[in-house]
C-alpha cells in the first residue's frame, strides 16, 4: 500500500467509539526512532487516538507525518485547530503551537502566550487528565529536561496511567530519567511492548465503563474490597475501610488493569501471591500528588486575607505555628513557609515559624526532607521565588537551608494519632475529599480544637465543611478558607450599646476567681423575675438550645425526622406572628413584643403576648442567643361567665341553704390552710432552689476545673505528640548527618591528602590523619593554635602569615614547601565556606608531590645536560616551533652569523638578520618538505649572508614530536661547505 493511498484512507468507524481511549505522547531528541518501533507494532484496528506531542521551534517545517506514514497503516495528521479526535489516528502537534483537549476535541494556541508554555508536554498531559480523568493514558518517550513529568502527576491525580520508555533504550534519557524519579510510572519498559498493554488497555473495562459506580446490589464486591482493605491494613498498618468507596474501587480497577486483571476475586488472589503488590496498591490509595502553590489563586488570597493577619496579629519575636496533614512530597508545606516569610518581610517582623508536616506515607516523606526538586517545578514557582528560596543544583532546585529548618516532617495518621495544638493554620487540601462522613465528623472538630481562637482552615478546592459549619465562619469560600469561631454558637449581633438584655459577672468572693452565669441560669432568672411564663432559648438558625416552664400548650414535636427550630414546633395560629417577630428582633437588634389572641374550640381563649428578646454578653459582645418567652391571659368561656351572673343575681341564696354557707365557711378555713400550706412550701422551694442553685454553681466549678485538667491533659498530649515528631525528624537527621560524616571521613582519609581545617581563630577543628606528615599532630591538639604546633617543614616556619593573609584578602595561597626528610608537598591556603556562603575560617591542604618533584628533578638537569652538549657543539643549530619562530639557538649559531640573541629568538626564521634567511629553498625545505618527513640531511643552500657574504652550506633538519599535546620542534643543524 502506498504512502498517498494510506494518507486518503478514511477512518475506520469503531462501534466502541464512545470509549475511546485517548493516549498522549510526549517525545523530544531521540524520539523519532522510539516512535516509528511503537507503531509499526500497533493494530491499525486498536481503537485507540494518538496525541504526539514534540519541541519544535516556531516556523520549523516537520516531515514527521511523512516519516511515521512508512511504518503505520494508520493515519497520520497534523493538528488544527478545532479537530475532532478520532480512533486509529495518530495526531501531530505543530510547531510554536499548545494543544489543549476539550470534550474529544483539539485545540491550538500561541506558544508564548501562557506561561510555562516551554513545556509543552506538560501542558497537553494536563489538558487529557482534566479531559478524560481516569481514563487518560501518557507514554513518555526518550528526550533531555523534564519536560512531562507534571503532566504524568495530572494523570495519575485522576487515576490513569503513565508509561516511560526504558532508560537504557532511549537515546535521551533526560525525560524518561524525570518521569520514573516521580515514582508514580506504572510501567518502565521498551517501546516495542507497549503496543500489546496499550490494546489490552482498550479492552478492558476499566477504560470502557464510565468512572461512576453503583455499589448497590453488588455485596460480592463490597466483600472483597472489604478483604483487600485487611490485606492492606496487615501490611502497613493503616485502614481505608472508612475512605469513599468509588474512588478507592477506581484505584483497585486501575491496579486490576495494568495486570491485564479482570475479575476481582483473580485481582485478590494475585494481591496474595504478590505481596510487592499490596505497597503499590497502599500507595495508590494514598494518591500522593501534589506541586507548588497549587491553586495559585487560592494561595494569594491565602497569603492576603490570611498569612498577612497572622502575622500582623503576632508580636514581635512571636511563635507561628502552622500543621499540614498529608504533606505529600513537601511541596505545599514548602509553598506555605514562602508565603509566610514574605509577609515577615514586608512586615519587617522576625517571627519564628513552625510548620509540623505530617503523612502516612514514609517514601514521601523522605522526599519531602531532603527538600530536592526537579526542573518541571519551574512553570508553578515564579522565577523570584526560585532565585529567593532555592539553589540551583545540577538539573535540580534545592529548598535553601532556612526554609527547609523552619518545616519538620513526620509520620503521622491525621484520624488516629494525637494531633498537635495552638496552631495559627490548618492546611488540609485534598485528604478530607478522599474520606467518608464518619471520617470528616471526626477530622473537623479535631481541627477546631487544635487551632487557637480566630486561627485559619486551608482545605482543597473541591472540599467543604458539610456539618462543621458550625465550628468555622466562611473566609472565602470559593478557595475553601474558613477562620474558627469563638464560641460553637455563631455571633449575630455586633458588639453595640443597646438596652438589651445584658449578662454580668458574679462578684468575686475572697480569693476565689469569678465566673459569668451560664445562659441557662440568666434566661431562667429572666422569666421568674419579669414574666414567670413559659419559654425557649434559641441559637441565630432559631434552633431551641433549652425548654423553660410548660411549652407544651405552645409547642409541638412535628411528625418525621427530629426538628427543634422553633418555627416547625410551634402551633400553626402562632407561626407566623413568631416568625416576623423574630426576623425583626435581628433586624432591629431590640426586644419586640407581639400581642396574639387565640380562639381555639377546645380550650378557653386567650390573649398571648410573644416576647422575642436578645441576649448580649456585656464583657464580649453579643452571643447570638435569643429568649422566645409566652405570656398569656386567660378568658372564662361566654357560657361561664353567664352562669356565674345568674348565680350571683339570685336573692337570698345564701340565706335559703345555710348548710351551703356552712360548707362554704368550711372552705373558706380550707382556702386559708391551703394558702399557708403552699406558702411554706414556697419557702422550702426558695430554700431548695437556692440550695440547688448553690449545687448548681459548685458542680459547674468542678466541671470548669474538670475541663481545665482534661484541656491541661490534651495539650500534654500534644506537645509529647510534638516532641516525638521532633524527635523523629532529628533522629532521621542524626543518621543521616552520621552517613554524611562517614561519608566525608572515607573521603578525606582515602585521598591521602593532609587536610586541617582551622576557625577564625586559628584553632585546628579538624584535621586528617595524612596531615601529620606536615605537622606533628595528635587527636588532642583540636582546639589548639596552629601556631603552637611545630611542624617538620625545611625550615621550621609558621604559617600564621599566610593565614592571617588569606583570611584577610580571600584568595587563596599555594606555595611549595619541604620537610625535613626531603619530602615534597603542595600547600594550599583556602577560605572555610558554610553553605550560606559565610566564612568561617580556613582550610589547608597538603599534596605530597616527592615523585613529581623527583622528576621534575631529573628533567632539569637532563635540560641542563642537553644544552651543554649543545653550546659544545661547534657547529651552528637553531630550534623552532610550529610556527617557524625561533625558541633558542647556539652561540656557535650567533658567531658564525654574526647576530644577536634580541635578533633572533621569538622571531621567524625569516626574519633574522634583517630577512637574509628569507630563501626561497629554505621555504621549501620548512614548508613543504618538513610536514611530510621527519628529517631531512645534506639539503644544499647558497646564499649572500649580509656579514659575511656568500655561503654555501648543508642544512640537516629533524621533527621533534612532542607528547601531552605539546606542538611540535624543529632542530636545524648548519654545515659550512663554502
Amino acid at each position: 500500500m502506498t504512502q498517498k493511498s494510506i494518507r486518503n484512507k478514511p477512518a475506520v468507524k469503531n462501534k466502541k467509539d464512545k470509549s475511546l481511549l485517548i493516549v498522549g505522547i510526549g517525545a523530544s531528541a531521540g524520539g523519532l526512532e522510539a516512535l516509528e518501533k511503537l507503531f509499526s507494532g500497533m493494530s491499525p484496528r486498536s481503537n485507540i487516538a494518538f496525541v504526539v506531542v514534540q519541541h519544535l521551534s516556531p516556523g520549523y517545517k516537520s516531515i514527521m507525518a511523512d516519516l511515521l506514514g512508512k511504518f503505520t497503516e494508520m493515519k497520520v495528521i497534523e493538528i488544527t485547530d478545532g479537530m475532532r479526535v478520532d480512533p486509529n489516528i495518530i495526531y501531530l502537534n505543530p510547531p510554536g503551537k499548545v494543544v489543549d483537549i476539550i470534550k474529544r476535541t483539539l485545540h491550538l494556541s500561541e506558544a508564548d502566550a501562557l506561561r510555562g508554555t516551554r513545556l509543552p508536554i506538560d501542558h497537553f498531559f494536563k489538558s487529557l487528565a482534566d479531559d478524560q480523568r481516569e481514563r487518560a493514558v501518557c507514554i513518555i518517550l526518550s528526550g533531555t529536561g523534564t519536560d512531562g513529568t507534571l503532566g504524568l502527576k495530572a494523570i495519575k491525580d485522576e487515576g490513569g496511567v503513565a508509561m516511560v520508555q526504558a532508560e537504557a533504550q532511549a537515546k535521551f534519557s533526560g525525560m524518561p530519567e524525570s518521569a520514573i524519579s516521580t515514582g508514580m510510572i506504572d510501567h518502565v519498559l521498551p517501546v516495542e511492548e507497549m503496543s500489546r498493554i496499550l490494546v489490552n488497555f482498550a479492552g478492558h473495562t476499566y477504560f470502557r465503563s464510565p468512572a461512576k459506580h453503583d455499589l448497590k446490589g453488588k455485596e460480592f464486591s463490597l466483600s472483597l474490597l472489604q478483604k483487600i482493605f485487611l490485606i492492606i491494613r496487615t501490611k502497613t498498618g493503616h485502614d481505608f475501610s472508612n475512605y469513599k468507596l468509588p474512588t478507592l474501587r477506581r484505584r483497585l480497577e486501575r491496579r486490576m488493569a495494568i495486570h491485564q486483571i479482570k475479575e476481582m476475586s483473580d485481582y485478590l488472589k494475585f494481591l496474595k501471591e504478590i505481596p510487592e503488590e499490596a505497597d503499590t496498591l497502599y500507595k495508590d490509595f494514598l494518591i500522593g500528588v501534589t506541586k507548588f502553590f497549587r491553586d495559585p489563586e487560592a494561595f494569594g488570597f491565602l497569603q492576603k486575607k490570611a498569612v498577612t493577619e497572622i502575622v500582623k496579629s503576632k508580636p514581635p519575636n512571636g511563635i507561628i505555628r502552622v500543621w499540614v496533614p498529608g504533606c505529600a512530597t513537601g511541596e505545599e508545606a514548602y509553598s506555605i513557609a514562602m508565603l509566610f516569610v514574605e509577609s515577615m518581610e514586608a512586615a519587617g517582623k522576625h517571627l519564628t515559624l513552625q510548620i509540623f508536616a505530617t503523612d502516612i506515607d514514609k517514601e514521601a516523606l523522605e522526599q519531602a526532607r531532603l527538600g530536592t526538586y526537579s526542573k518541571s517545578i519551574f512553570p508553578d514557582v515564579s522565577p523570584e521565588r526560585l532565585k529567593h528560596f532555592f539553589t540551583h543544583e545540577d538539573k535540580d532546585y534545592k529548598i535553601k537551608k532556612y526554609i527547609r529548618d523552619m518545616v519538620v516532617f513526620a509520620e503521622q495518621n491525621v484520624a488516629r494519632d494525637p494531633p498537635f495544638s495552638k496552631l495559627d493554620l490548618v492546611s488540609c487540601r485534598n485528604v478530607l475529599i478522599y474520606m467518608d462522613q464518619i471520617l470528616q465528623k471526626k477530622i473537623l472538630p479535631l481541627f477546631y480544637y487544635t487551632l487557637n481562637e480566630g486561627g485559619y482552615l486551608f482545605l482543597g478546592s473541591s472540599e467543604s465543611l458539610g456539618k462543621g459549619s458550625d465550628l468555622f465562619s466562611t473566609v472565602n469560600n470559593k478557595w475553601k478558607i474558613f477562620r474558627r469561631k469563638d464560641l460553637v454558637v455563631k455571633r449575630v449581633f455586633p458588639p453595640f450599646e443597646l438596652p438589651l438584655v445584658e449578662i454580668k459577672p458574679k462578684p468575686p468572693d475572697g480569693s476565689k476567681k469569678s465566673y459569668p452565669e451560664s445562659v441557662r441560669d440568666i434566661a431562667e432568672k429572666l422569666l421568674l423575675d419579669e414574666y414567670g411564663s413559659s419559654g425557649v432559648l434559641v441559637d441565630e438558625k432559631f434552633d431551641i438550645l433549652h425548654f423553660y416552664g410548660r411549652t407544651d400548650r405552645y409547642l409541638s414535636l412535628p411528625s418525621g425526622e427530629p426538628n427543634f427550630n422553633i418555627l416547625k414546633m410551634v402551633r400553626e395560629d402562632l407561626s407566623q406572628p413568631l416568625s416576623l417577630a423574630l426576623h425583626k428582633a435581628v433586624v432591629q437588634r431590640k426586644t419586640i413584643v407581639v400581642k396574639v389572641r387565640s380562639a381555639r374550640e377546645d380550650e378557653a381563649s386567650r390573649d398571648i403576648n410573644l416576647v422575642v428578646k436578645p441576649i448580649v454578653s456585656g464583657k464580649s459582645g453579643a452571643l447570638g442567643l435569643i429568649m422566645v418567652i409566652f405570656e398569656e391571659k386567660f378568658e372564662r368561656k361566654a357560657s361561664e361567665k353567664k352562669g356565674s351572673r345568674k348565680k350571683d343575681k339570685a336573692p337570698g341564696a345564701r340565706e335559703a341553704y345555710p348548710k351551703i354557707a356552712a360548707l362554704e365557711l368550711e372552705l373558706q378555713s380550707t382556702r386559708e390552710y391551703l394558702q399557708t400550706t403552699i406558702e411554706e412550701l414556697e419557702t422550702s422551694n426558695e430554700e431548695m432552689k437556692s440550695t440547688n442553685e448553690e449545687m448548681q454553681s459548685t458542680n459547674e466549678e468542678l466541671q470548669s476545673t474538670n475541663e481545665e485538667i482534661e484541656t491541661s491533659k490534651e495539650e500534654l498530649q500534644s506537645t509529647n505528640e510534638e516532641l516525638v515528631t521532633l524527635n523523629s525528624e532529628l533522629h532521621a537527621r542524626v543518621e543521616e548527618l552520621a552517613q554524611v560524616n562517614n561519608d566525608q571521613q572515607n573521603f578525606l582519609s582515602s585521598t591521602e591528602i593532609g587536610t586541617i581545617f582551622l576557625d577564625t581563630a586559628f584553632c585546628i577543628r579538624r584535621f586528617t590523619p595524612a596531615a601529620a606528615k606536615v605537622f606533628n599532630l595528635i587527636p588532642s591538639d583540636v582546639g589548639r593554635p596552629i601556631s603552637d604546633i611545630t611542624s617538620r617543614l625545611e625550615p621550621d616556619r609558621p604559617i600564621s602569615g599566610e593565614a592571617m593573609k588569606v583570611l584577610k584578602t580571600l584568595i587563596p595561597e599555594n606555595v611549595e614547601v619541604r620537610t625535613k626528610d626531603g619530602e615534597w608537598f603542595s600547600a594550599k591556603i583556602l577560605p572555610y565556606r558554610t553553605t550560606e556562603n559565610l566564612i568561617d575560617g580556613l582550610v589547608l591542604t597538603f599534596s605530597e608531590i616527592t615523585p613529581l618533584k623527583k622528576i621534575e628533578l631529573v628533567l632539569e638537569e637532563a635540560k641542563s645536560y642537553a644544552e651543554n652538549i649543545v653550546e659544545t657543539i661547534r657547529e651552528p643549530l637553531l630550534v623552532l616551533d610550529s610556527e617557524l619562530r625561533v625558541i633558542s639557538a647556539n652561540r656557535a649559531f650567533y658567531r658564525f652569523f654574526q647576530v644577536t640573541s634580541e635578533e633572533t629568538k621569538s622571531k621567524l626564521i625569516y626574519e633574522i638578520g634583517n630577512h637574509q634567511w628569507d630563501i626561497p629553498n629554505l621555504r621549501k625545505l620548512l614548508e613543504e618538505i618538513i610536514p611530510k618527513n621527519t628529517f631531512f640531511e645534506n639539503f644544499e643552500v647558497e646564499h649572500v649572508f649580509r656579514n659575511i657574504g656568500r655561503r654555501k652550506m648543508f642544512l640537516n633538519a629533524r621533527k621533534i614530536e612532542q607528547n601531552d599535546g605539546k606542538s611540535n620542534l624543529i632542530l636545524i643543524a648548519f654545515e659550512d661547505k663554502t
